[in-house]
């Protein structure tokens, strides 16, 4: 076996003196692995040098929890785990084997002592190395580019599929609507507490059912770029009351403390901009805040004029609660559509009760709303806390005048801070 090791040694470090190879081959170990074992464990601390004498082993990188990406296969001749040893890091990645596997094992120690005695036999690993990662890099940029390319055409069938659902959705809803409106109005049926009840709940719920197909033609026209933006003089303080009055109902029942704090600015009396869309903006912030903010909690509407390095003057609109807050790696996906907070196994209906759940569209679309007019939206939290309730804050940003866009171009995606 002492044999076959040095033929091994020889031909994997051609450059290492003869007695080195003796001395390698002397202290290695040679070990049989069957199949599915694994000599290499992705950012595990080890000490071995492997190299592999007979059968295959599969080299790969962990991507997410369920996903690992395949980087190579290592065959007789190869040898794996060696940047670990020379850095004294963790593995980098994970070696199993595929078959039944004669490795000849190295202790970091003794192959240490040998490189210092042999600046070829380094430089040559070190150059292999750059080598391996130079290859590896590619391969995952080549898989990065493949799997970009199968989420955009995933996105792309999502929107196919959300605007069929709602448009097909809206005919019938329009139908059940109008229907119960008529029952409503009918004597016989208000006369009896009991149906009419009944036919309140079909109305309300046809309502938000109707809401919720609205929600979804915004976020597919907001994501197809298809967004239609009005540039008229809007009043932003008659904008924050007209959405101060829609909720005032559900503001008293969970006895909630309304502050609206609007600065006056007699050289600014109007935005240029879609009061259309600026009140759905608000409405998505208001309403969440209202959800996430406990009975008897206060939320604050802030509105500021400022000046902006980029945007020249603005309108700064901030929504401050003394709800459960965010934590800090949520706070650009809570932007994202359909993404929501908790446990969607304990979602509860409803628009503004507490903690209340919803499709995850709401902040998506206050977004689109927001970077249609050029402007900037991000949230601020010191963290997510039930107990404590430290709080949160969304930021609007208006620009007073936006720029000029071009005849017939479209609302652009841009990034978000």
């Amino acid at each position: 076996m002492a044999i076959q090791a040095l033929e091994l040694l020889e031909r994997a470090f051609p450059t290492i003196s003869r007695e080195h190879l003796l001395q390698l081959a002397e202290l290695a170990q040679v070990r049989h692995y069957p199949p599915n074992t694994v000599l290499c464990r992705e950012g595990a601390y080890e000490q071995v040098l492997y190299l592999i004498s007979e059968g295959k082993c599969s080299i790969t990188k962990r991507l997410t929890e369920k996903e690992d990406m395949f980087l190579r296969l290592a065959v007789p001749g190869d040898y794996v785990g060696e940047m670990a040893i020379i850095s004294d890091a963790p593995r980098s990645a994970t070696v199993t084997t595929l078959e039944d596997v004669v490795a000849l094992e190295i202790d970091r120690e003794l192959f240490l002592q040998i490189l210092r005695q042999n600046a070829d036999l380094a430089l040559s690993i070190i150059r292999m190395t750059f080598d391996r990662l130079r290859i590896n890099d590619k391969n995952a940029i080549e898989g990065l580019r493949e799997a970009y390319h199968t989420l955009e055409k995933l996105d792309k069938a999502k929107l196919d599929f959300i605007e069929v659902t709602a448009h097909e959705l809206r005919t019938p809803l329009t139908i059940m609507r109008g229907y119960a409106s008529m029952m409503l109005a009918d004597p016989v049926i208000r006369e009896n507490q009991v149906l009419r009840e009944m036919v309140e709940g079909v109305v309300n719920g046809s309502q938000r059912l109707h809401e919720i197909v609205n929600n979804m033609l915004d976020v597919q026209r907001i994501d197809m770029e298809q967004l239609n933006v009005a540039s008229v003089p809007v009043s932003l303080p008659v904008v924050l009351r007209g959405v101060e009055m829609e909720f005032r109902h559900a503001i008293q029942q969970r006895k909630l403390n309304l502050i609206m704090d609007i600065a006056r600015d007699t050289s600014i009396l109007y935005i240029e901009a879609d009061p259309g869309l600026l009140s759905k903006a608000m409405h998505h912030v208001l309403m969440n805040a209202i959800k996430y903010t406990p009975d008897g909690g206060t939320i604050r509407i802030k509105l500021v004029y400022e000046t902006h390095p980029e945007l020249g003057r603005i309108a700064h609109i901030m929504v401050s609660d003394t709800g459960i807050g965010i934590d800090q790696e949520h706070h650009k996906l809570i932007f994202e559509k359909f993404y929501r907070l908790g446990d969607v196994a304990l979602h509860s209906s409803g628009q503004t009760a507490y903690k209340a759940g919803g499709p995850g569209l709401g902040l998506a679309i206050a977004r689109g709303a927001v970077m249609a007019h050029q402007g900037q939206i991000w949230v601020e939290s010191p963290g997510f806390d039930e107990q404590k309730f430290p709080g949160t804050t969304f930021h609007l940003i208006l620009p007073i005048q936006p720029p000029q866009r071009t005849a017939g171009e479209g609302v652009k995606k841009q990034g978000r801070l």
